[in-house]
């Protein structure tokens, strides 16, 4: 290849390059606008009968249906327009306040509950629907009838929801926060909790649809709360937002959407939330606000880092050695053991690791029990062995190649000695190739102790889950999530310093003092 193709490659390359990333870019700023009558609503559709997909993939469900119907009943609506349009943008429910605060999102429909400490972050239209919290357990447990019987028990609740704050209250308790409904109610169906706090009226429609066979409703409301629909501090779409839900309410269309999706004549709301949306903090008071959140949320944070490295140091012995087995079969003449270590590596390598860690703490026991069979992992144990099998196969390709990098005749000189295999592997093949396996070794476990973040989807507290659950108290998105990014950065520089030591150690050739 000359050296006029490789210039003209390259300027082709960049050209792609940058047409690409105008396109991109342009996509961004059309996508994340609100143009005219558009309002871009987020909703998490995992909330049945609330917000969920229908089995063609549309968007469906009361709050969807009472959306829509605000939309088209806001002033301003004329015979060539019908009102506001909605562009809805899925999201985690835990993310909604944050986006929310950012303003990427207009608004939200997502069933959330308006509470004095949401109020302070953002703003909520007039109460909507009338709901409350209730206890959910199998049908075979006879242990719990009551609030009071969950004391020393293990409750499953949405990460941000008030079942999260209302399980604080139980003394005792261990609580385990999943990112969203169907995988809290998939870990109570596991055996994995013994209960969940859940609204009651989504249980109900579970339940009624056979969704959630095996489940049971215990006790009567735990709470009553109202939902509202968020919007930012100070937007303008707020006031059209009440007004449009107003005219629902009073013209019937309202009570039609309530009996479509629940059996029955809506209860009296309230014209007007007893909380009390709150001016939002500026200046120097929001920078001492932050400032002060930050240095309170540390200990928290810095407990969840040593449970990352632990994390991290026991999923990558148990890779190592895993790995080390994996790579020496691969370098086997004769089938099929090569072969079944091919396969494993391609499947680990081929999959993602979020998809493995779901296969093993939900799939696994929800597979076993379709065989009769009963058996529950904790989070500990699943994080470790998602983690483990998934690096042992990146560390097997590792190992490979590093024997691969010995020249043939080293063992060939130790075999004329008289040395065995398995010696000469030990003795001269391996203690070579691990100098050259050292810096992609430490490359693993710098990846492994970011991908630790993962595990949180099983509700595991470690770095990561621990951020989310304080942003899901205070909604304080930015602060804390910077926060876990720098200790996050500390844990990797130290983990490059470490390796980068211990790689000097062992290089045979070591400089003179001069």
């Amino acid at each position: 290849m000359t050296r006029l193709t490789v210039v003209l490659w390259l300027r082709q390359l960049v050209f792609g390059l940058s047409l690409s990333c105008l396109l991109l870019f342009s996509g961004c700023i059309t996508d994340s606008s609100t143009t005219g009558n558009t309002l871009t609503v987020a909703t998490e559709p995992t909330f049945p009968p609330f917000e969920f997909q229908s089995t063609n993939g549309d968007l469906q469900g009361f709050d969807i249906d009472l959306m829509n119907a605000i939309a088209s009943s806001t002033p301003g609506a004329n015979a060539q327009s019908a009102g506001l349009k909605v562009k809805y943008q899925n999201m985690p429910f835990a993310g909604m306040i944050p986006a929310l605060q950012a303003q990427t999102v207009d608004a939200a429909v997502a069933a959330m509950t308006i509470t004095a400490e949401r109020a302070k972050t953002i703003s909520f239209s007039r109460p909507y629907f009338k709901s409350g919290l209730a206890i959910v357990t199998r049908t075979d447990n006879q242990s719990i009838t009551n609030f009071d019987n969950l004391k020393n028990k293990t409750i499953g609740v949405q990460i941000g929801t008030t079942g999260a704050q209302k399980a604080k209250s139980i003394p005792g308790s261990e609580i385990r926060t999943f990112n969203d409904s169907p995988l809290t109610l998939q870990a109570l169906i596991n055996g994995n909790v013994d209960a969940v706090l859940n609204d009651r009226v989504v249980i109900l429609y579970g339940i009624k649809s056979g969704n959630l066979n095996g489940l049971k409703v215990v006790s009567s409301l735990l709470t009553e709360e109202f939902y509202g629909i968020p919007t930012p501090k100070g937007s303008p779409n707020l006031q059209a937002i009440n007004q449009g839900l107003e005219t629902v309410l009073k013209n019937g269309i309202y009570a039609k959407i309530y009996q479509k999706w629940f059996g029955i004549q809506p209860p009296q709301l309230p014209e007007k939330s007893l909380i009390e949306n709150q001016a939002a903090e500026k200046g120097a008071s929001q920078l001492f606000t932050s400032l002060s959140i930050i240095f309170k949320s540390l200990p928290t944070l810095l407990s969840g880092a040593l449970v990352t490295l632990e994390l991290t140091a026991i999923s990558v012995l148990l890779g190592m050695i895993g790995g080390t087995l994996i790579g020496i079969v691969r370098l086997f003449p004769t089938p099929p053991l090569p072969w079944i270590a091919r396969a494993y590596i391609d499947f680990f390598r081929g999959t993602p690791l979020l998809v493995q860690i779901f296969m093993i703490y939900f799939g696994l026991p929800a597979f076993a029990q379709n065989f009769g069979f009963t058996f529950t992992l904790n989070r500990l144990a699943a994080a470790v062995i998602a983690l483990s099998l998934n690096s042992a196969a990146y560390i097997a390709e590792v190992v490979r190649a590093g024997i691969q990098s010995i020249e043939p005749g080293q063992a060939e000189a130790s075999q004329s000695l008289g040395l065995s295999s398995v010696q000469t592997m030990r003795y001269v093949i391996f203690p070579q190739a691990l100098r050259r396996m050292l810096p992609p070794l430490g490359n693993e476990f710098i990846s492994l102790l970011k991908d630790t973040s993962l595990v949180a989807i099983i509700g595991f507290e470690e770095l990561f889950r621990k951020g989310q659950l304080i942003v899901a108290d205070n909604y304080r998105s930015f602060e804390i999530y910077t926060t876990v990014a720098l200790v996050y950065l500390f844990l990797t520089l130290f983990s490059s310093q470490v390796f980068s030591r211990f790689e000097r150690s062992l290089n045979p050739i070591k400089e003179k003092s001069k």
